[in-house]
């Protein structure tokens, strides 16, 4: 399988920090951290950065030691993330594949009649990424042409950036996407499609509604489809949503997205401006092909002036379409405050007589460790998506299939994609194989794997199952009326299963599915990056274990995968 250079990768391993420094405690390396030598490294260091007040020998102040003791600690958190293992990045081979690159995203750059890239203008795009440079990125040939309305590529030099916190952005390692021709990127491309058809129906209704049974027996017939089933089949119960611990119970979206939220002594009410339905773009072929050319749409959205909680497809599009990524978590981190919710079992403070945490292990640090690992998460996910995958939109992939069936061109798409039922009804709405897009513009201009509202979901979610009690059961649950317009109580009988964990998973879900629903994202960019990002926190987590004074144990959480994790 291809795969970039070794030495870019660097995968997390369940080592805990501590016992690596304790295991790592030889000769060499307590000489390397001793307060002597630190300070004595400093001394050396002070031609190049200036003077370094040292004190006078034979005498170490308070301070110094101190001083001394911070060194020690950042040098052992580089100590660590230099020993992890390094492994390769493993790419679907599609790039090699097809000199054409019909595999790969290439939205922004020019393209021919059928929506291929021009071939030198995709080559000065793998240059610019070989070499970095700046003038070597300001020199790729872009599609649309007005210069006024061509659309930009997004922040690719973000994928080079280094950090000071958590493991370096490269030394995390994703599996391969879906190939273009795999069964598995198929039966993706049926959900997406019918994710497109039942933008308008509420999450609420599949178990009634006639299109949400066929796409659980269209998916069902896919040969490779990896979401959630029953007895082997997809239901209406698990349509759409993901294995994640808690994913399944209860209603679709996550009480974290519906329950109003306090903000200090303001009050946020979730009532959102969402789209109006039935409208949706990108189906009519030269509307698409300006799109992939990087043309700024001619069309805005279309907003609905009634205000109301999620209620479908196309309002959970709407929600991911517009937020801040760290929005969802800074808000669920609002409402368990609110509703005072139990800290984690682990938290050193819960038992103490006379101390109470704050900017540590109370309110003030919960709220900022909440987002702290956004940018970061960023950092990791805008490598994988551009030096690393580059993997083509849904909306090329629509485009791939509409040719092949019209017969404009021959490309090798699964016949699980082919025959699906959920084709054939987009053909009869819109005239055409596209895959219907809930934005104007279709996806941003970066590419598809991972997903940067996936990463920060994961790395977030993450960092919150770490600070609160997973297993507390969310008191007074609520779903939305059919119009969206009021919250009720949700009283069936899994309401006692709604746990912070299995809402906080729901949550990441919710959000990675958000930008599916839209037609912009496929189901493995959400599943995978939601793992990216959980690492990126588990490494920032593990980085600051010794920064506390506290008596502590260590960080306690549930991964995605199901798995409790104690960091120590």
């Amino acid at each position: 399988m291809p795969r970039v250079d070794g030495d870019e990768s660097v995968t997390q391993t369940p080592v805990s920090r501590r016992a690596f420094i304790a295991a790592a405690g030889g000769i060499a390396t307590a000489a390397a951290v001793s307060p002597d030598s630190l300070l004595l490294a400093g001394q050396e260091a002070e031609s190049a950065s200036g003077p370094v007040e040292s004190a006078p020998p034979g005498v170490v102040t308070p301070g110094h030691q101190r001083r001394a003791r911070a060194a020690a600690i950042r040098h052992r958190a580089e100590l660590f993330n230099r020993k992890l293992p390094i492994q390769d990045h493993p790419t679907s081979g599609d790039e090699e594949l097809y000199p054409n690159r019909i595999g790969n995203y290439s939205k922004g750059l020019p393209h021919d009649g059928l929506g291929e890239v021009e071939r030198a203008a995709y080559e000065q795009l793998l240059n610019a990424l070989s070499t970095g440079a700046h003038e070597d990125f300001e020199h790729i040939t872009m599609g649309c042409p007005s210069l006024a309305d061509q659309r930009k590529l997004v922040n690719p030099k973000a994928g080079l950036a280094f950090d000071l916190q958590g493991t370096d952005s490269r030394q995390f390692t994703m599996r391969a996407a879906p190939a273009l021709a795999s069964s598995e990127a198929a039966g993706e491309a049926v959900e997406l499609y019918w994710m497109a058809l039942l933008r308008d129906v509420n999450f609420l209704d599949y178990d009634t509604d006639s299109d949400a049974h066929a796409a659980a027996a269209d998916l069902s017939a896919m040969s490779d489809f990896r979401g959630p089933k029953l007895r082997g089949k997809v239901t209406t119960g698990t349509l759409f949503r993901d294995k994640l611990p808690g994913c399944l119970a209860g209603p679709y979206v996550s009480q974290f997205l519906w329950l109003d939220t306090p903000f200090g002594a303001e009050f946020v009410e979730r009532r959102m401006r969402t789209l109006v339905s039935g409208i949706d773009y990108l189906t009519s072929f030269p509307d698409w092909l300006a799109a992939q050319d990087g043309c700024s749409p001619q069309q805005t959205d279309a907003l609905d002036p009634v205000r109301c909680y999620i209620r479908n497809g196309r309002d959970l599009a709407q929600w991911v379409h517009v937020d801040v990524l760290f929005q969802a978590y800074f808000n669920a981190m609002l409402i368990l405050l609110g509703m005072n919710a139990p800290l984690s079992p682990g938290n050193p403070y819960i038992d103490s007589r006379t101390m109470q945490g704050f900017g540590t292990f109370g309110g003030p640090h919960v709220a900022t460790i909440t987002c702290e690992p956004a940018t970061r998460a960023l950092k990791a996910v805008w490598f994988q998506k551009w030096f690393v995958h580059r993997r083509l939109r849904p909306e090329a992939y629509g485009a791939r299939v509409h040719n092949t069936l019209t017969g404009a061109a021959a490309y090798p798409i699964h016949h699980d994609v082919l025959d699906s039922v959920a084709l054939s009804r987009v053909f009869s709405a819109y005239g055409s194989y596209l895959l219907p897009q809930a934005y104007p513009e279709g996806s941003p201009l970066h590419p598809s794997y991972g997903a940067g509202h996936a990463t920060v979901a994961g790395a977030c979610v993450t960092m919150l199952k770490a600070m609160f009690d997973e297993s507390y059961v969310i008191p007074d649950p609520v779903v939305p009326t059919p119009d969206g317009t009021a919250l009720v109580p949700y009283t069936r009988p899994d309401a006692g299963r709604l746990t912070v964990g299995g809402e906080l998973n729901k949550l990441a879900s919710n959000v990675a599915a958000g930008r599916n629903l839209a037609g912009i994202h496929w189901r493995t960019d959400g599943v995978e990056s939601l793992k990216l990002g959980e690492a990126v926190s588990i490494s920032i987590l593990r980085d600051q274990l010794e920064t506390f004074q506290e008596d502590f144990g260590g960080f306690t959480l549930t991964k995605f995968d199901g798995t409790a994790l104690t960091i120590s």
